[in-house]
């Protein structure tokens, strides 16, 4: 849902804050950013089971490489990448490549109840496969993959939460379905527009809850369904969002992303007094930048974490890219790829590499000090591995059979949220290696 952006704190000496005029113009060309927040956050409703995981052996990586040598991974040996292990049995579970794996995933749309219709690529009509089988492989270390039966045996009598918008729900559908192989959850609460919802593994006494909280501060959106915004956002920059902060002493576990909705136009607050704004030409408010709100919400997100006085074990997530191509999700943007990137062969935007940079300095800050209170603090950098898989979002195919009626009709596409099953069910392979291997729970 982005596209590049000014940013007074970037990295690469990007314009300072006295230059107000090259500022104004930077932000006016890239005001397109904020509108892709628009994709898919306000659906509610789930799909319905209709399709099976496809058959088609061509479509598995092996012929995909063959097809597609531009993009293929560095290694397809599955088993060597698979058996390797780390000589200090410790590794960064973060720096890697995406390689071939010829099993099939946990789960598809006919064994799990929980997948959204925007993420149901498969009852959609997506008409390949191979963004399936691939997986993350770490360098210098292997990564177990995910076992849904010894993850509910350790969180038995346990409740996590999931915080921030709809990547986070993405998430925590992701979970859903893998941990469905083994019991399935009931929904035993859910909000007015079905983004906030909470539900218990009976057997296990584990509650899974997902907040509402794209901001995690205090914000005041004034925007519809379907995202169709009347007023500025007011965003205060002091106050935390209580829909979460309210709940937190309850969780054992929490996963915590901010990022993207910061690039919208919003007011920002402090003190009770209108300090700055992100994108308001004719406000007559200074343009102080979405990194400059981002820097303020992490601070106090990490504020609050650090002197909670509750032990959660509190996750925090890098901001995850999008890959949009020959436009943005409103101007004809696509997806269209079929197998990941190497590790060499794309880079970050400016505003990825920004939000991540903040996220990095914030945590590094907060880390140390959650030491001393004894609060655990775990950094999930999804950022770059995430990049690397432009062949897993719906595309077009986040609405159902878009060219049924028409083979060439221009649908919107959705290049940032995944396909479910997808990529990012290795987020959770992460999950679950660092809580066991870590040491947290046994």
């Amino acid at each position: 849902m982005v596209k590049e952006m000014r940013s007074d704190l970037n990295p690469f000496s990007l314009l300072k804050h006295n230059n107000v005029i090259i500022k104004f113009a930077v932000s006016v060309l890239l005001v397109g950013l904020a509108f892709r927040l628009l994709i898919s956050d306000s659906f509610r409703f789930y799909s319905v089971v209709e399709t099976s995981l496809p058959a088609n052996e061509e479509t598995k990586p092996e012929s995909l490489m063959a097809s597609m040598p531009a993009e293929e991974p560095a290694s397809n040996d599955f088993e060597a990448n698979k058996s390797r292990t780390s000589q200090s049995g410790k590794c960064d579970l973060f720096t890697g490549e995406w390689v071939p794996d010829p099993s099939d995933p946990f789960y598809t749309n006919q064994s799990c109840l929980q997948i959204e219709g925007h993420q149901n690529c498969m009852k959609n009509g997506r008409p390949d496969s191979g963004y399936l089988y691939w997986r993350w492989s770490p360098s210098g270390c292997s990564l177990p993959r995910f076992k849904p039966k010894k993850f509910l045996q350790l969180m038995r009598n346990k409740s996590w939460a999931f915080i921030g918008d709809s990547i986070s729900r993405n998430h925590v559908q992701s979970l859903l379905c893998i941990l469905s192989q083994v019991e399935q959850a009931v929904e035993t609460y859910h909000d007015e527009e079905y983004r906030s919802k909470i539900w218990l593994f009976p057997t296990h006494n584990f509650t899974l809850t997902v907040i509402w909280s794209p901001f995690l501060i205090k914000a005041d959106v004034f925007e519809d369904m379907n995202g169709v915004s009347s007023s500025e956002i007011q965003l205060h920059l002091d106050e935390l969002d209580k829909k979460w902060t309210d709940q937190y002493r309850s969780f054992d576990c929490a996963i915590i992303a901010g990022g993207k909705w910061f690039l919208k136009t919003a007011i920002y607050h402090e003190n009770n007094v209108v300090t700055g704004c992100h994108y308001c030409p004719g406000k007559n408010l200074t343009e102080l930048g979405f990194d400059y709100a981002y820097h303020k919400a992490l601070q106090l997100v990490f504020n609050f974490i650090t002197n909670s006085g509750h032990n959660t074990l509190a996750f925090i997530r890098t901001t995850t890219p999008d890959h949009f191509e020959n436009g943005e999700w409103f101007s004809g943007g696509t997806c269209n790829r079929k197998v990941p990137f190497k590790e060499d062969g794309v880079n970050m935007t400016d505003v990825d590499t920004i939000m991540r940079n903040i996220e990095l300095e914030e945590f590094a800050k907060a880390a140390a000090l959650g030491l001393e209170n004894g609060v655990v603090l775990k950094l999930l950098d999804t950022t770059r591995l995430s990049l690397l898989r432009p062949d897993g979002h719906p595309g077009p195919y986040r609405q159902f059979q878009p060219f049924a009626e028409d083979k060439k009709a221009k649908v919107q596409n959705d290049c940032l949220h995944w396909c479910l099953p997808g990529p990012i069910d290795s987020w959770n392979d992460l999950v679950m290696e660092m809580i066991v291997n870590g040491g947290i729970y046994q």
